[in-house]
Parts: C-alpha cells; structure tokens; sequence
C-alpha cells in the first residue's frame, strides 16, 4: 500500500475492524460485575478481574508487536481476533470465578488487536496525514463503546452468559471480515518496526520525562486514568444497590457517557483549545469532572445520576484529547512517536493498579469511596497545572 496520503478503502477496512472489535468488548462492560458477582465475587474480585486483562496486555503487547514486525500485522490481528472470540466464549461459559478470570487473562494476552491496530494506521499513512488517520481510528472507539453497552445491557435479559457468547460471535464475523477484505500493509520490516508502539523502552521513557511540561502531561493522563478506572469497576455494583438497576438499564446509562463523550471528542473539543487553549480546558474538565463525579456519589435518584454522567462526559471528554495534544506538542520532533507510547504505556500502568484499588475502597470504606478518591485526583490534577502555569 502506498503511503501516498490516506488509503481510504484500507481505513475504512480497519476502522470496522475495530468498531466490531470494541463493540464485542463493550458487550460485556455492564454484564461482568453482575456476572461476576453471581459468581461469588466481591468488588475486589471484579477489580483484579478488570486489572488481570490489562495486565496481561500491558505485558504481551510489545512481543505481539516483535512478532507483527517480523510477519506481519494481518496475521497477528488475525490470530488476536481468534484469541479475543475464544476468551469471551470461555468467559460465557464459565461456571466458577476461577474459569472466568482464566478466560478473562486469555483474553488480555491475545489482545494484541488494538495496539497492531494502531501501527496498521502508522505503516498506510503519512507523517502529515497520521493524526487524521488516528482520529478516523479513535472513531471506531468511540462508536463501539457507544453502542455496545447498550446491546450487553439488552441482551442481559436472556442472561448474564448471552452477551459474553455474543461477543465471541462478534470476534468469530471479525475474524472473518478481517480474513478476507483487510490486506497486509507493505512497508519493509524495518518501517514496521518505528511504526510500532514500544511500551517497554527506558530510553523513551528517559527522553519523554527529560521535557517538563511532557513529564506533566503524561504524568497527569496517569492520574486521570487512575481516576476514570474507579468509576468504570464499581458502577454497575453502585446504581445496581443504590437505585436496584439491572444490567441493561446500567448499559444505557453508559451508552449516554459514551454519546455525550463521542460528540465532545468528535468536534467541540478542537474548537475550545483554539478558544481557551489546552492547559485552560484540562483544568476546566478537571473541575467539571470532579464535580460530577461528587454529584453522582451524592445522586438520590437516577435525573441526578443521568446529569452527573453527562458532565462527568464533558470534563472527561474535554481533558483526554488535550492532554494527548499537549503531550505531543511538547516532545521532541525526534522522539514524538516513542513519547506518544509513553503516554499510552502511563494509562496501561493505571488501569492495571486502578480496578483493585477502586474494589478495596467499595468493599473496605464504602460504596462512594471510589468516587471521592477520583475526585481527590481530578483535584490534583487541576492542582498540578495551576503550578505548571504559574511557573511558565
């Protein structure tokens, strides 16, 4: 494929390659604490559920990345697809939490999709077009955690199992798709090998943290995450005992975080950091995001609860893409792909430790303690920018 602008046809290809890919994994987001739970899990439990699969994909994702360099990126696409189709079957069956953290680390280790996703789009694109290209890809995120927790929750109905197993056929008709219509890019192993992510390079790490104001930036997409992850374990437990929500109306609600955050990403967002700038607009959703995240703990009933999301949509919506932003635009021209995988490699390393440490303040303090504690952080964040710009 030549790197001569956008290939359309191959973007769009991959692009539904991750849609279908992301809506198979949003099937499953408001089901697994019900699942689980019906399992005998505690929320600590649904926490080192969540954390095993990042982990096991923070730790295989750079050999999956060796191996697409030397193959190919179609055919580790190929076998993660298959690896994605057999965990969430394996999930679907599972009748003891044992069989469903084994299904949930298999699929984590075979979840090389994303990750070879983004170098398919580096190795067809330009230096000038790869932004749009990434945007195009960061639609198909958006898209399917828009849409699949809203089919999980509906399909929740015919049983906690339903949506797993619909996730599998989902990564099976993937696979298929992928098989047949998506096509190797052809770029010498060598490219390949700088359009690959490197999560595990001191070197990158050393020159990302060398910049100050990328130190920061990466630093407090760290705790950002840190903060979202308290919320995304315990949320289904938290309006399922206070309101007696089941799964499917908690998908609902979280189909209305992902609308909201979709239309915020997908064009506000770029023209309030023409207008404010991006350190202006993180601290602005740092605050509003705190806010509705103190909003939601304190929520009595589901209007207030439907209010707090769609600010807590906003703020975050606000805060991701700039923070990303400010991270590239504060790398070295030189160094801007690998302290781009840093920053990525610091959200990995916090939905890691985040999940647990969310379950053990639901279990230990209480069911609003992850909330106040991604609040705290919000706090700091905003915190940490005031001295960022009062020393610039």
């Amino acid at each position: 494929m030549k790197k001569e602008g956008i290939n359309r046809k191959a973007m769009l290809l991959i692009f539904l390659v991750v849609f279908i890919d992301l809506l198979g994994f949003g099937i499953i987001i408001p089901i697994l604490p019900y699942f689980s739970k019906s399992l005998g899990a505690t929320a600590l439990d649904l926490g080192w559920l969540m954390a095993s699969y990042s982990l096991s994909q923070f730790v295989l994702a750079p050999v999956w990345g060796r191996i697409s360099d030397r193959v190919g990126r179609k055919p580790v696409l190929l076998i993660s697809i298959l690896g994605s189709a057999i965990g969430f079957y394996w999930m679907g069956m599972a009748t003891t939490l044992t069989s469903l953290f084994a299904g949930r680390i298999f699929a984590g280790i075979c979840g090389a999709n994303i990750s070879t996703a983004y170098a398919y789009i580096a190795d067809i694109t330009t230096e000038e077009n790869r932004t749009k290209g990434m945007g195009i890809l960061g639609a198909g995120f958006g898209l399917g955690f828009l849409f699949g927790p809203a089919i999980g929750g509906i399909l929740s109905q015919h049983g906690n199992h339903v949506p797993l197993l619909a996730g599998a056929a989902l990564a099976c008709a993937n696979w298929v798709f992928a098989l047949f219509a998506l096509k190797e890019p052809n770029p010498s192993r060598l490219e390949r090998s700088k359009n690959r992510e490197r999560r595990f390079e001191w070197n990158a790490w050393k020159t990302a943290f060398a910049v100050p104001l990328s130190r920061t930036s990466i630093t407090l997409f760290f705790l950002l995450t840190l903060a979202v992850t308290q919320m995304e374990v315990t949320f289904a437990l938290f309006v399922g005992s206070r309101f007696g929500l089941d799964a499917m109306h908690a998908g609902y609600l979280l189909a209305i975080l992902g609308l909201v955050m979709a239309i915020m990403q997908g064009g506000l967002v770029g023209r309030l950091a023409k207008r404010f700038g991006e350190i202006p607009l993180i601290q602005i959703g740092a605050w509003v995001s705190a806010a509705a995240l103190a909003a939601f703990a304190l929520s009595t009933n589901l209007t207030m609860t439907t209010l707090s999301l769609v600010c807590l949509a906003l703020g975050n919506g606000a805060m991701h893409p700039s923070l990303s932003a400010l991270t590239s635009q504060a790398a070295r021209s030189d160094s801007r792909g690998g302290t781009m995988g840093v920053f990525h490699s610091a959200s990995s390393l916090s939905r890691v430790i985040g999940p647990p440490i969310a379950g053990f303040l639901y279990d230990q303090v209480s069911m609003t303690a992850p909330y106040w504690a991604a609040v705290a952080l919000l706090l700091l964040i905003f915190a940490a920018l005031r001295m960022t710009k009062t020393a610039t």
